[in-house]
Order: structure tokens, then C-alpha cells, then sequence
């Protein structure tokens, strides 16, 4: 967390900016300045208070307390921009004062300057500089402050002083952090108008011990109020405003939904939601972003929003919402019985809204419109089996989240195996319900079914970000997927504020600088998104206003390359050491031996164009993987369309190469092919796999028996090729693979004479979930997190649990994406 300061100079045009690092807060750290693309340190000879006066003023942060030497606050890196500072105090910024001469040094980064400034307070232990536990300076450390007697107008003070917006909320009962329980002598009694909190009037703690259960937290927003108005005033019906840093602003009505309009009724004290039917009053400035309630939420700025490309919005497509008006209206139960007949839009938005004893959430997939479906009902968070599990369904719950179209209905537990209880079974929607569980199905709680099951969606809303890069991690040209492919990220006009969140969102540390000068880079992508402009409240990418999306958003000159303070060298597959069997792999086949060919270069997966591929390449390929010999050599795409770079055309193997890279190909990079022409394999998955003992085989028929053993060699070789030496490979469970409880064991029936052969239902057109839509096909494995993978939850997901570490996109068909 630091502050920022910019400084354009006169004469040469340079842009420095100046930050303070690693100390724990935006007004103390080790000093650093940003020049030449590169941030940078200042050496501490004769680095005295004067100097340190500079500086926090330079910073808004009021006086110096102390001017620190010996890297007191850790090392920097990078070139050491100054030496033998001799301000007077007096300078307006620190490169102003005398010196050595700039980038001039006898120094090295164990004589790192740094600087403690009388900044007071800051929140701690939050998702950003904006949100979190309340701690006040005392000396140079760091003191919780209790939440007793703690006020809205206190946590005013705060968030104002810190650049943050507004309250919009006080959470106690938040244990301290240090074992002896110390907090702040004091109980502050501020009015709300005051400056700083350090001005607020303050009492000691009765006895000087305050009373708490815990420490004060806030909660600092842009949004801060909201209000319907027709006709000049505000009531319980209207037009949707709310207060964005201080201006009121219409919400334009972009996926608005019912379980929006709930949630703001309820917190206007206007009863329940009627209906959402826009109008065409009202204001010119129109906010784009849109919000993702699930209906249970108190406050319309606790949903999850996006901003981030949002399209232009037009004058009359402004939110609005009826409430019931009744402030003690309660909503109506959703009970089984209550399935709704196939309607159109209108009915479904004047339908009326069901208890929040009901919510609806997507888990495990990188954000709000990803992932495994989850209900929550009496007290327990439970999912969906996928029999049946289609488009049609998957579009309810993306409508219901607020999260657009649907994108794909995944089943199989593609986003992980959820727990608890599983909800609905053979669910049938139309695609028109208000609600998924008020589809027809097969009654709630009754099910024939598996968490191995659980059915998942990917909504139009999905988006995910990485960073590609050769060598590094969590460096690299930024990436964003949208409307199904992955594409570039433009650099205008990202400050120091939008880098510090790219890096925290991608689990790369809390700051970072944006490199302008790395050459061009290779190959063409769309470059999807400019002019974003984040703001410290804002805690994901996501959230940022910018530019709506577009293909060609700026020059190719002008994609964004960022380096993130956790950034380190690359593990494999990146290079030597790794041979070239672990930068090869199959994609979107049905078993681990068949799926299109992926190949690793240049930091990053890519496909092969199928123009002259045989069976000879296809020998070669699965040999390479351990497949046995080659079936098939698929083309077409047959395994569905990759995404990214197509690394090999006109590839020709004679058939007895040990590896694909000794095979004649076009030069690397260079094709004619478009990923409609992706090559596959489909090989024999003949190999060596653990053997299983004559007495697990004796009480089985050998049908059954050779069924257990492919699926223990499915298990066994889905590990392989993941990391760089063989006996290094973690044991976890691959894919598809059952828990070993579902392993038969003697004298247990097969599978399907313990329960009945299920066949997913046909939808009314006939078509079933394996028919609609395009693919986006899912699998996992552990690799080392922000290695390069095109995955999002590589870098987003649930740490630790490496079933859940890397889930892949493959490319969408061209017409499954839409974006309003």
C-alpha cells in the first residue's frame, strides 16, 4: 500500500513518480521513484529529517517523524536513482533537492533510504487501502482501535482522510491480531466534518481500558447512497440513482434483475420487489456498471459489480423499480410447488420475488458468473446434479444472477465436486423462469445422483486475467478473456492505483510498475479494453470503469506489460530444464489419450494446424505422451477449437521420432490456419500402469475387472507430464476420477445394478445438453500458480487445494458469445 506522487518534468517531458514501500502502510516505507519505466531507490548518505520532510510532504503525508537508513524496511531493487541527497526541506519534490547527479551512486540496496511521516491512521487486513480493521500510529507501530463506543461519523473521518469515498459500513466483534489483545487507549468522538482523524475531539478509555469485542472495522465505497425518483421525488417507485463519489448517477438498466430491484426496496424500507420495467425518464448521466445480487444482500453496493467494459449505455435504458411499499411485506416462500409456466420476458419481470431463505450462487470458478451452481436452503449450501443439465437451464441461473446469457451448461463437476446436500435432480427449465428452482424437476432434495455430478455455468458475464510472459511470474503482458478468447489489455491511462490492484487480484504482491519499454510484441490479439481508471475502493479489475469493449481498443505499441513486486523466475514447462514430453499435451478429449494436440512456446499453450497431419504425426505425438500407438489422426477441430497462438503448421513427422519438435514444421508462430483447423489424436492409452493384486481381481467378472484397471490407469497417467521429475508427482485425484469409495470392492454389484441406467431427459425441442451450445471444456491439474496457464483459477481460485488449482478454457464457438 503506498501513495503516489507525479511529477511531469519541464524540460525533458519525464514522468516520476514517487512511493513509499513495504511499510505497512501509504505513509512510511522505503523510498522509491519511478523513472525510465523502472522504480528505483534513494541511497542514505547523509539521508537526514530534512530529506524526510520532502518526501512526506511531496506525499500529503503531513510531517516527518523519522528518516530511516540501512534498509531499515528491506531491500529495493533495481537502479539506485540518487545519492548524497542534501534537501533543505523547503523543496516541493525530492528530485528537486541537490545531489550526486541522477543515477549516480557509490551505493548498493543495502543502503536503502526510507521515511516515517505522521500519517495517523489506515484500515488493515482488508481487500484493498480502503476496506478493513482500524489501526492508529503510536510511535512506529501499529495500534487496533476498539469498537466500542466506534461511530459512523468516526468512520467518515477515516475513509475521507484515506482517500476512500464514504462509510457504508462498521463490522465489530473482528479479533485483534496481537496475542496480548493491545488497542488504542482512546475512544474517538468525531463529527464527521473534521480533516483528520488525529483533529477529532478524543476521550482516555475508562480506567484506560476500553471496552471492545473486537477490533472496529470499516468499510469504505464510491457508492454510497441510492434513492427511486419519479416525478421530481424520491418514493418507492422510480428510477433507479445512486450516489457515486458524491453524484447522484441512473443506473442504466444492463442486466438489471429482480434480485437487484430486491435488494433495493428492501434497503429503502420500501417492502419487496414488484417489478423491473424500465422507462426512458431522466438523467443524461447514465453509470454503466452492473450489479450481481443474489437477493439476500442488505446493501446493493455488497453485490458483486462489474464496470470494467461495460457498453455504452443508451437514454432510455435506465433501471427502475416497483416496490410493494409496505415496509412489512415479507417475500413469499419458495417452495417446491412453486414452478412458474413457461412465460415471456414481462411476465418473468413483474413475477414475484421468493424468500432470501433461498440463494443462489456460482463457486469455485474466479468470479460471480462462474462456476458450480449452489443453492442455499435451511441453513445449508447445496448443488445441482447434471442429468439433464443444459443451456436452457444454465440460462436461468446467469438471468438470475444478473450475470447475462449463458455461455455453457457444464456438467461432470468440471468446477470441482461441491458438498452438502444436492438440491435438484433432472431439472428441466424452459429458459423463461425467474427462478431455477422453480423448473420443473424432480422434486426438491430427491436426486439419483453424486457431487462426481455437479452441474456448473459459464455466463457472459465471465471474465478472467492473467500474465503471459517467458520467464516470469507474475510479470508479463496482461491479459483479459472476454466474448471467448483471451486479448491483450491497453496501458492508457493505468496508474500506480489500477497496477497495485492487477497485481493483488492476480496474487503477485500489493504493487507493481507498468513497463513501457519492452518492444513489440509477437503475433496479433484482439486488444479488448482501454482507458481503465480504477479507483482504491475498488478491489478486482473488475470493478474499474473504462471504455467499452472492442477488438482493436489501441495500437499494438500500446499493450500493457506490468511487474508485479511478487514476481520470480518461471517453473516448467517455460524451458530447460524440462524435456519437451511435458510441453505437449491433449485437450478436450473424452479420455486422457485423445483431445486436440497443445503444444508450450513462448509462454503460453497453443495449438497445431491440422494441414498435412497423418497418422504419422499422430504416432509421433502419442508416443511421446506414453499413449501406446497412434488411432487416429483427428482434424477439423474434431475436439472442438483451441485458443491462442497456432504455434506448428504443415508439420511432417516420418512416424519414428522420439518428439514433435524433431519433426519439419513452418517456423514457429507462422500459419495460414485458423483454429477451425486444429489437429487431435486419438491414441491406443496403452502403458504402464500400477498393477492391481490377485485378490481385488478375484471376485470379479473380467469385463468388470478391465474396467477398474483402465480407470486406475486413467488415474495413474493423468498425473504424468505435470511436473518436471517423474517421482515427483503429487498424488491427487485426476479428472473424472471417482472417489476410492466408488472403486468396487468383493462381492459389491456393479455400478448399474445398484441403481437404475440414467438417460438425461430431451428438452421440448428435442436437443439434449450434449447437442446445444459450443464447448468449454474443463480439466485440472497442479502445476505451480501463476506459471503462464491460460487459467483463470490458476491465479484466482481456492489456494491449497490442488484438485481446484487449474481449470482451462478451451476457445468458444464464434456465435456462443454475446455481450449486450
Amino acid at each position: 500500500m503506498s501513495l503516489l506522487c507525479i511529477k511531469r518534468e519541464k524540460n525533458t517531458g519525464s514522468l516520476k513518480q514517487l512511493r513509499l514501500v513495504d511499510g505497512g502502510g501509504p505513509c512510511a516505507g522505503r523510498v522509491e521513484i519511478l523513472d525510465q519505466g523502472s522504480w528505483g531507490t534513494i541511497c542514505d548518505y547523509r539521508w537526514d529529517l530534512n530529506d524526510a520532510r520532502v518526501v512526506c510532504r511531496q506525499l500529503g503525508c503531513e510531517e516527518a517523524l523519522d528518516a530511516t537508513v540501512s534498509s531499515s524496511f528491506g531491500a529495493g531493487s533495481g537502479p539506485i536513482w540518487l545519492d548524497n541527497v542534501r534537501c533543505t526541506g523547503k523543496e516541493s519534490h525530492v528530485w528537486n533537492c541537490p545531489s550526486r547527479g541522477w543515477g549516480k551512486h557509490y551505493c548498493d540496496h543495502s543502503q536503502d533510504a526510507g521515511v516515517i511521516c505522521s500519517g495517523f491512521v489506515r484500515l488493515a487486513g482488508g481487500d484493498g487501502p480502503c476496506s478493513g480493521r482500524v489501526e492508529v500510529r503510536s510511535g512506529k507501530a501499529w495500534t487496533p482501535v476498539s469498537d466500542g463506543n466506534f461511530t459512523l461519523p468516526t468512520a467518515q473521518v477515516i475513509c475521507a482522510e484515506l482517500g476512500c469515498g464514504k462509510a457504508v459500513s462498521i463490522l465489530g466483534h473482528v479479533p485483534f491480531r496481537e496475542s496480548d489483545g493491545r488497542v488504542w487507549a482512546e475512544e474517538f468522538r468525531c463529527e464527521g466534518e473534521e480533516p483528520k482523524l488525529r483533529v477529532c475531539p478524543r476521550v482516555p478509555c475508562p480506567g484506560g481500558t476500553c471496552h471492545h469485542s473486537g477490533a472496529a472495522q470499516v468499510v469504505c465505497s464510491v457508492y454510497t447512497d441510492i434513492r427511486l425518483m419519479k416525478n421530481g421525488s424520491s418514493q418507492c417507485e422510480g428510477q433507479v440513482e445512486m450516489n457515486i463519489s458524491g453524484q447522484w448517477r441512473a443506473l442504466c438498466a444492463s442486466h438489471w434483475s429482480l434480485a437487484n430491484a430486491n435488494v433495493v426496496c428492501r434497503q429503502l424500507g420500501c417492502g419487496v420487489a414488484i417489478s423491473t420495467q424500465n422507462r426512458a425518464e431522466g438523467s443524461d448521466r447514465l453509470w454503466k456498471a452492473r450489479f450481481h445480487c443474489s437477493g439476500a444482500e442488505s446493501f446493493l453496493w455488497q453485490c458483486p459489480v462489474t464496470a470494467l467494459g461495460a457498453p455504452d449505455c443508451s437514454h432510455g435504458n435506465m433501471a427502475s423499480v416497483i416496490c410493494s411499499g409496505n415496509q412489512t411485506q415479507v417475500l413469499p416462500q419458495c417452495n417446491d410447488s412453486m414452478s412458474e409456466p413457461a412465460g415471456s420476458v414481462a411476465s418473468e419481470e413483474s413475477a414475484p420475488y421468493c424468500s432470501d431463505s433461498r440463494q443462489l450462487r456460482l463457486v469455485d470458478g474466479g468470479g460471480p458468473c462462474a462456476g458450480r451452481v449452489e443453492i442455499l436452503d435451511q441453513g445449508s449450501w447445496g448443488t445441482i446434479c447434471d442429468d439433464g443439465w443444459d443451456l436452457d437451464d444454465a440460462r436461468v441461473v446467469c438471468r438470475q444472477l444478473g450475470c447475462g446469457d449463458a455461455l455453457n451448461a457444464t456438467g461432470s463437476a468440471h468446477f470441482g465436486a461441491g458438498s452438502g446436500p444436492i438440491w435438484l435432480d433432472d431439472l428441466n427449465c424452459t429458459g423463461k423462469e425467474s427462478h431455477v428452482w422453480r423448473c420443473p424437476s424432480r422434486g426438491w432434495g430427491r436426486h439419483d445422483c453424486r457431487h462426481k455430478e455437479d452441474a456448473g455455468v459459464i455466463c457472459s458475464e465471465f471474465l478472467a486475467l492473467r500474465m503471459v510472459s517467458k520467464d516470469q511470474q507474475c510479470a508479463g503482458w496482461l491479459e483479459v478473456f472476454y466474448n471467448g478468447t483471451w486479448g491483450s489489455v491497453c496501458r492508457s491511462p493505468m496508474d500506480e492505483v489500477t497496477v497495485s490492484i492487477i497485481c493483488r487480484q492476480l496474487d503477485c504482491g500489493d504493487s507493481g510498475s507498468l513497463n513501457t519499454f519492452v518492444g513489440l510484441r509477437e503475433g496479433s490479439r484482439p486488444r479488448w479494453v482501454d482507458l481503465i481508471q480504477c479507483r482504491k475502493t475498488d478491489t478486482s479489475l473488475w470493478q474499474c470503469p473504462s471504455d467499452p469493449w472492442k477488438y482493436s481498443s489501441c495500437s499494438p505499441k500500446e499493450e500493457a506489460y506490468i511487474s508485479c513486486a511478487g514476481r520470480r523466475p518461471k517453473s516448467c514447462p517455460a524451458a530447460a530444464p524440462c524435456t519437451d514430453r511435458e510441453k505437449l499435451r491433449l485437450r478436450g478429449g473424452d479420455r486422457e489419450c485423445s483431445g486436440r494436440v497443445e503444444v508450450w512456446h513462448s509462454g503460453s499453450w497453443g495449438t497445431v494446424c491440422d494441414d498435412s497431419w497423418s497418422l504419422a504425426e499422430a504416432e509421433v505425438v502419442c508416443q511421446q505422451l506414453g499413449c501406446g500407438p497412434a488411432l487416429e489422426a483427428v482434424r477439423a477441430a474434431a475436439f472442438g477449437p483451441g485458443n491462442g497462438s497456432i504455434w506448428l503448421d504443415e508439420v511432417r513427422c516420418g512416424g519414428r521420432e522420439s518428439s514433435l519438435w524433431d519433426c519439419a514444421a513452418e517456423p514457429w508462430g507462422q500459419s495460414d490456419c485458423k483454429h477451425e483447423e486444429d489437429a487431435g489424436v486419438r491414441c491406443s492409452g496403452a502403458r504402464s500402469t500400477l498393477p492391481l493384486t490377485t485378490a481385488a481381481l478375484s471376485s470379479y467378472e473380467d469385463a468388470l475387472a478391465e474396467a477398474v484397471y483402465e480407470e486406475l490407469d486413467d488415474f495413474v497417467t493423468r498425473k504424468e507430464g505435470l511436473l518436471c521429475s517423474p517421482d515427483q508427482r503429487p498424488d491427487i485425484p485426476a479428472e473424472n476420477y471417482d472417489d476410492a469409495e466408488e472403486v468396487p470392492v468383493p462381492g459389491a454389484l456393479p455400478a448399474s445394478q445398484g441403481r437404475e441406467e440414467k438417460v438425461p431427459p430431451e428438452k421440448e425441442d428435442g436437443v439434449t445438453s450434449s447437442q446445444k451450445g459450443s464447448s468449454l471444456n474443463f480439466s485440472r491439474k497442479v502445476t505451480d500458480p501463476g506459471e503462464g496457464e491460460e487459467s483463470p483459477w490458476l491465479l484466482q481460485g481456492k489456494k491449497g487445494d490442488p484438485e481446484y488449482d487449474d481449470v482451462e478454457l478451451s476457445a468458444l464457438g464464434t456465435s456462443a458469445v454475446t455481450f449486450p
